[in-house]
């Protein structure tokens, strides 16, 4: 269920499926990198101010699941105009900027992006622009993106599949009238 909260900024309303801090774990492979399974910890945020801010956190996985060295991170805003059209900001830790735009599809929560413009500093790898595309899908976040440098035509390097975490004192904050013993609730 998407819940839409009494103080976000009117013109972000179609933005609200993305809310929420979410977790889970994608595949990243690009030539000249390492082939790896990775988790990711991603946040979407707001201050009733006409945007959202997002944080995203990737690590390398073992064979395991555990975790073993930061893969990425990034951080930036999202705006949507009353057209639809979703532009994009974010920074990377390896040095790249990137202006994003896209649109928010017709009747179904997917954005498609594509960057506008790419700066990085000069000991950056090597990288003229990318895609990316999310999808809210059974309440769970999809995402895949595609990126191109001067040596590697565009192709997908990363997705992942991510689900909402929940912190279990929200749902406690609803029940205030259970009984003291907690049985009596499952009579």
């Amino acid at each position: 269920m998407i819940e839409i909260p009494s103080d976000l900024h009117p013109e972000l309303v179609p933005l609200a499926f993305l809310l929420g801090d979410w977790s889970g774990a994608g595949v990243h492979d690009f030539p000249g990198a390492e082939k790896c399974n990775f988790g990711q910890e991603l946040s979407f945020t707001h201050d009733g101010r006409p945007f959202l801010e997002y944080t995203s956190h990737t690590w390398v996985l073992d064979a395991e699941g555990n975790k073993v060295r930061p893969l990425e991170s990034e951080s930036g805003y999202w705006r949507i105009d009353a057209e639809r059209k979703v532009d994009v900001t974010t920074t990377r830790d390896e040095g790249v900027v990137e202006i994003w735009t896209g649109e928010l599809a017709e009747g179904k929560p997917q954005i498609d992006l594509v960057t506008d413009a790419v700066a990085r500093l000069p000991q950056a790898a090597e990288y003229s622009g990318g895609k990316r595309l999310y999808g809210y899908v059974n309440g769970d976040l999809m995402w895949v993106g595609e990126k191109a440098t001067p040596s590697v035509p565009l192709r997908a390097y990363m997705s992942a599949h991510l689900k909402k975490v929940v912190d279990p004192r929200e749902w406690a904050a609803d029940l205030k009238d259970l009984p003291d013993d907690g049985i009596a609730f499952f009579k």
